[in-house]
């Protein structure tokens, strides 16, 4: 699961991110995993990725990997949301985090 603006992920500072889309990881991803059913989801909007969280505890997923994006750093409300999941959620992060005011 992908937060906001990493729907361009191949065309936005590809100095910084590099020229993979996310299209790219998930077929790399289905290969190296055929037994697992992968899902991708991507939003712009916080309250969408809350959305399809709190669907995803419903439906049985098995565990959440998520890059938050800026949302990493701001949302209460998204952090909430991941506490109240009983399944793993683990965070990534495309870059390093350099601004000490997103840490």
């Amino acid at each position: 699961m992908n937060g906001p603006n990493l729907n361009l992920l191949g065309e936005r500072e590809p100095g910084i991110y590099g020229r993979g889309t996310m299209d790219d990881c998930m077929e790399g991803l289905r290969r190296a995993f055929p037994e697992v059913e992968l899902v991708y989801y991507q939003s712009n909007v916080e309250g969408f990725l809350i959305d399809r969280l709190q669907q995803a505890r419903s439906e049985g997923v098995a565990g959440v990997v998520l890059n938050a994006g800026a949302y990493t750093h701001t949302s209460v409300a998204l952090h909430d949301c991941i506490r109240s999941l009983q399944m793993p959620v683990v965070e990534v992060r495309t870059t390093f985090i350099p601004a000490s005011y997103r840490r």
